[in-house]
């Protein structure tokens, strides 16, 4: 996470934002009628539109432009359904931080997952409680209290999630709050290094019954970052990355099991994915935390939560952060980002039937051993024809359609350095919603069905009826999204032939079943969906596929060429 605070520091040091506009184009290459030329609108839902807003939003970046933003400036969002809207809420983050200054936790909400208006977040300043608890820690460890004004705050990730409490519905919000001072002296980080670690990171809660109005109840502390290395915060140098933290109180996620017990899971690089029970009712631990150091990690366990998964065992700073976690068919899904935050930022999913694990991969992995890192790739930077691509796609939201049931996967998504000749491209965050498709793991294991997020964003295109075999016949932009760290993988073209044939990037054969909407390629069986094809123009409905094979290592993403 400190690795993660230095480069977030560094890429986001300029000026922007966008533009929202919609309209519609050119919807003829998946057997969609249109009508006359003088009217592209689909003849079964004239109230469909594609929108127009740019990926690059750097001109209406400024603060009063923030009606305008729709998906800008977005960073670890989390999304929750309360009273007719989806509601997100994400880190303090924004291109020349344009937000800064302007309450911490912004939102934003919509009714079609497309079209999103800025609300405010739950507060402006750093609650009183944080300084208290910090300096409650310091005093039992025979540190000296930082000065309230002297305490460094950044304001990251939290999750939101519509609960019942006492027969009521509320959204109820973990949020973190970390320290960037040093333990030893409790001088800023941009102090002469003091040699010890910086300071923990916490998690605290807050409710709402009224988003829109962002009147939030906060509720307080819930945990704390924690060591099992006793009283010893002492760092050889900074480029020590041994870690001082077992458990990073960041990145929080939050479930209700389907026996009703609620649980918290956070964590960010350090030792891994903590799973800590929380009541119901108060949201807070059942169990008394006690002094957040151990002597060694069992005893740190006990209290502040059952390690469910690492990316490398033993390791304290081992790239991976951000857990998510849904409930499915009799899985737990456990979502991660794996790597840097700016470019190599990818998604990875793993699963238990379980809360507490343990969670493996396709393959069969134990992530909660940390055997190895973890398939399938659910997103990873990427980049199609006549377009910058998108890199640092990752710190996903997973939440369903309160009417179709449909999975989504929310993120950010930076555009790569130097576009347009900024510099600071990079810290350009759109927020990104993208429908989820399960695929089998195998042609062998046709129910043993695995998430893959769609290669094209969500547009709400319309449901034109069956996607038949001969709709497939043509050209394909193609892209085997295989682990490459902080590179784009780049699309090749892939030719369907009419006779059942592939030519391209792959070769062998290929078929489809259209009740399934699955099309095989090779041994490789990915799913068929419609999409607006964002890197064309004007933009246009496509045909976009997504699927893995458990022993390929790697995710297929394509969309079918005009």
């Amino acid at each position: 996470m400190r690795l993660r605070y230095f480069l977030f520091l560094l890429f986001i040091s300029i000026t922007t934002v966008y533009f929202v506009g919609c309209s519609d184009d050119g919807l003829d290459p998946t057997g969609i009628t249109t009508k006359d030329d003088d009217d592209d609108e689909p003849v079964n839902d004239p109230d469909f539109t594609i929108p127009t807003y740019a990926d690059d939003y750097s001109a209406i970046a400024s603060w009063s432009n923030r009606n305008e933003w729709n998906l800008a400036n977005v960073h670890d969002p989390s999304v929750a359904y309360y009273n007719g809207y989806y509601y997100m809420y994400a880190t303090d983050a924004s291109y020349g931080n344009e937000a800064a200054g302007h309450g911490h936790f912004q939102g934003k909400r919509s009714t079609d997952l497309v079209n999103w208006e800025w609300i405010g977040g739950p507060f402006y300043e750093a609650p009183s409680w944080v300084a208290d608890s910090l300096n409650a820690i310091r005093s039992r460890m025979d540190l000296d209290a930082i000065a309230e004004n002297d305490i460094q705050y950044g304001f990251w990730a939290p999750v939101v999630r519509r609960v019942n409490v006492g027969g009521q519905e509320v959204l109820r919000m973990y949020y973190s709050i970390v320290i960037e001072n040093y333990i030893k002296t409790g001088n800023p980080i941009s102090a002469s290094f003091d040699g010890s670690w910086t300071e923990r990171a916490f998690i605290g809660m807050c409710e709402s019954t009224d988003p829109a109005g962002a009147v939030w109840e906060d509720k307080g502390f819930v945990t704390t970052s924690s060591s099992d290395r006793g009283l010893d915060y002492s760092r050889a140098s900074t480029n020590d990355w041994s870690g001082y933290f077992y458990y990073n109180a960041i990145d929080p996620t939050y479930i209700v099991a389907p026996g009703g017990k609620h649980y918290l899971i956070h964590g960010s690089w350090h030792s891994g994915f903590a799973l800590l029970q929380v009541d119901a009712v108060t949201g807070k631990p059942l169990n008394t935390l006690g002094n957040p150091w151990a002597d060694n990690a069992s005893e740190l366990s006990a209290r502040y939560g059952l390690r469910i998964g690492t990316r490398t065992a033993g390791s304290r700073w081992q790239g991976s952060e951000a857990p998510e976690i849904i409930y499915k068919d009799g899985y737990y899904y456990l979502f991660m980002a794996y790597d840097g935050l700016d470019v190599p930022y990818n998604t990875r999913v793993v699963r238990s039937t379980n809360i507490e694990g343990p969670y493996y991969d396709i393959t069969g992995r134990n992530f909660t051993n940390g055997n190895g890192d973890c398939y399938p790739i659910v997103t990873h930077p990427y980049k199609f024809n006549l377009s910058n691509g998108w890199v640092g796609i990752a710190h996903c939201c997973i939440f369903q359609d309160e009417n179709t049931n449909d999975w989504f996967y929310m993120s950010q998504g930076r555009l790569p350095a130097n576009v347009g000749g900024n510099a600071y491209s990079n810290a350009i965050m759109m927020g990104h919603v993208r429908r989820i498709v399960w695929c089998p793991a195998s042609a062998s294991e046709p129910d043993n069905l695995w998430p893959i997020a769609l290669p094209e964003r969500y547009a709400a295109v319309p449901d034109y009826g069956k996607i038949t075999k001969d709709s497939l016949v043509g050209t394909w932009e193609h892209i085997n999204l295989k682990y490459s760290y902080a590179q784009q993988k780049t699309a090749t073209s892939l030719s369907l032939k009419a006779d059942g044939t592939m030519t391209g990037a792959l070769t062998g054969n290929w078929s489809y079943d259209e009740t399934k909407k699955q099309l095989t390629l090779g041994n490789v069986i990915v799913c068929v969906e419609r999409e607006v094809d964002w890197e064309a123009n004007p933009r246009r409905v496509t045909l976009v596929y997504a699927g893995t094979e458990k022993n390929l290592n790697a995710t297929y993403w394509g969309k079918l060429k005009k």
